[in-house]
């Protein structure tokens, strides 16, 4: 079953039931899903505004009410995503052993929710896997993100693509095969805790975005440094695969 605050946004699913459901409205939510064994949580307003105070001032706490909700309710599995951005403005290797610090509002009010989360399992039995996502690209993201701003500048015919200078390091994974491990994680029998959901491996965005061009085709020219580095993000980190392919078997 899947389910979003509206279900058009499903149309391409399917064969699947298909639920329209808002967390704002978190009373039986769990009996309106069906009483799953896990809880795939991929949810979240307010982006892409990583510094909105909305994140912790609105979001988090009907997040985390809607999520406590669904445990006392019956939901003993919970597979939730939250963000590379948790780990704050360290450079190089990220490990699930590293100390989240994070520095945007976003960022802040995911690592709270993962740790009321923690804190609930000492009353409340549930497993929990919390899936940080890295950098993912592909069909269906957002219109101002990378990949789809690339493609849709390309279809214009546009002969100049403006971006950053491109230097800096990110982990980047296709969405099928972010789809592909999360799906792996929700059918395991056990809460993972905290799982850094990338390739293990860090890649400058000229480099990615070069041979996005190439592989459709076309004879776009980046125009580099164009807009500034962002500054909620370190220069260059990528993530920790270890714990990803030990688990879930996928190298």
């Amino acid at each position: 079953m899947a389910t979003a605050r509206d279900v058009a946004r499903l149309d391409h699913l399917e064969g699947i039931e298909k639920v329209a459901l808002d967390i704002s409205d978190a009373a039986g939510a769990f009996d309106r899903l069906g009483r799953p064994n896990v809880v795939v949580h991929l949810g979240w307003g307010g982006l892409p505004n990583y510094k909105s105070l909305h994140h912790f001032e609105h979001e988090l706490p009907l997040q985390y009410d809607f999520l406590k909700q669904l445990i006392v309710d019956g939901a003993s599995r919970l597979v939730i995503t939250g963000t590379c951005l948790e780990y704050g403005m360290k450079s190089g290797e990220l490990s699930e052993l590293d100390t989240p610090e994070p520095t945007n509002a976003y960022a802040l009010a995911k690592h709270i929710l993962h740790r009321q989360l923690e804190l609930l399992q000492t009353q409340l039995p549930f497993e929990l896997s919390w899936c940080r996502l890295f950098y993912l690209y592909g069909q269906g993201q957002a219109p101002t993100s990378l990949w789809s701003s690339l493609h849709a500048a390309i279809e214009r015919g546009e002969t100049r693509f403006n971006m950053s200078q491109g230097d800096q390091l990110r982990d980047f994974l296709p969405i099928e095969r972010a789809t592909e491990l999360l799906a792996t994680i929700s059918l395991s029998h056990k809460g993972l805790g905290p799982i850094n959901i990338c390739s293990g491996k860090g890649i400058s965005v000229r480099a990615l975005v070069e041979s996005w061009i190439a592989a459709a085709g076309s004879q776009i020219v980046p125009n580099l440094g164009h807009y500034p580095y962002p500054d909620y993000e370190p220069f260059a980190f990528w993530g920790n695969a270890e714990k990803l392919h030990r688990t879930t078997g996928h190298s």
